[in-house]
């Protein structure tokens, strides 16, 4: 809205304007918005400032071009044949080329000086584009070399470190009476109280710059935050598994999962234009606590890098990653 009513203004202030001095002053205003809206990458304030640069240097060679013909400022010839009485551009501050310039502007047709208007601020755009495309990409270019340089550094410590914590513990949920025991965690595999979860020795194996993805259900939101503090890390962001299935829960019907994100230390998250995956994902939940690989796969797309573990891991680590639980190969936490 403030653009818009500039431009307003603007328009306004160069139908008023009857002295070429005046005109050129609107012209450097607009200049000088113009590099600014470049800078800020505005494309509707490009296009604003482009046209009234344009209008104002129309106006401006139709001004010059009539204080010849009226014989009110000098126009070619020697110099020194000039009537002293004369306006010179030196005069009115505009350059011969400028001159020159401005007064094609003025000699061109109304419709083919409009075309000139629209392929100057769609050319300027396209500029735009392609030089924040150039951003973005550096900026990319840039964080995954943070990541690698991260990933060096944490492999290189004499005592086994990870940068990427990826883990699922196992909350233990209290069933409403002795039928939902055979939908219940300590059915399936032994569980854990909070105060045993957070004495797990989680901070011991994290790298000083490390991210943690954790899952968590509905009814221990709240502790997975005391968890994650407890290890400390700060909460970032947070993904959501929609299981389509309903499960457990005594006030809603529970059908989704969050993976919550952490960070301790100086960890880089994705970089703008790096792939970014939706809040939400849809999949059928499938046996007992199993988890979609999906999320395993976007982990390995933000930390290619970062060693990286997964506790409470079934079966054979990934390829990359070491693990650790009940039901997997590795040390004690």
């Amino acid at each position: 809205m403030i653009a818009l009513a500039l431009y307003d203004e603007a328009r306004r202030a160069l139908a008023a304007a009857w002295r070429v001095d005046e005109v050129t002053q609107i012209r450097d205003r607009a200049a000088a918005v113009l590099a600014a809206a470049r800078i800020a990458r505005d494309e509707e304030l490009v296009r604003q400032a482009t046209e009234i640069r344009l209008r104002a240097e129309r106006k401006a060679g139709e001004l010059l071009r009539e204080m010849a013909k009226n014989g009110e400022r000098v126009k070619g010839g020697d110099p020194k044949s000039r009537d002293a009485t004369l306006a010179k551009l030196d005069d009115i501050g505009v350059t011969k080329s400028q001159s020159s310039r401005w007064q094609k502007l003025a000699d061109m047709r109304t419709e083919d000086f409009e075309a000139k208007i629209s392929g100057a601020a769609k050319e300027i755009e396209r500029a735009l584009v392609a030089t924040q495309a150039e951003r973005i990409m550096a900026k990319r270019e840039r964080r995954a070399a943070r990541e690698r340089e991260l990933g060096a550094k944490i492999a290189a410590w004499p005592v086994k470190r990870y940068g990427v914590i990826y883990c699922d513990p196992a909350w233990r949920f209290e069933t409403h009476s002795e039928n939902g025991l055979d939908r219940a965690a300590d059915n399936h595999y032994p569980t854990m109280t909070l105060e045993a979860i957070m004495a797990l020795d989680v901070p011991g194996i994290a790298a000083d710059d490390c991210v943690l993805f954790m899952w968590v259900t509905g009814p221990f939101l709240r502790h997975g935050f005391t968890v994650m503090e407890h290890w400390g890390f700060e909460y970032k962001s947070r993904f959501v598994w929609d299981k389509e299935v309903s499960g457990n829960g005594y006030w809603v019907l529970d059908n989704a999962e969050e993976l919550l994100i952490g960070v301790r230390g100086d960890v880089p998250c994705p970089a703008m234009g790096d792939a970014k995956f939706p809040a939400v994902y849809t999949e059928r939940k499938g046996r007992h606590s199993a988890k979609p690989e999906y999320f395993a796969q976007i982990i390995e797309t933000y930390f290619p890098s970062l060693p990286k573990i997964e506790l409470n891991r079934r079966g054979a680590p990934r390829s990359g990653w070491d693990a650790w639980g009940n039901e997997a190969e590795g040390g004690e936490l």
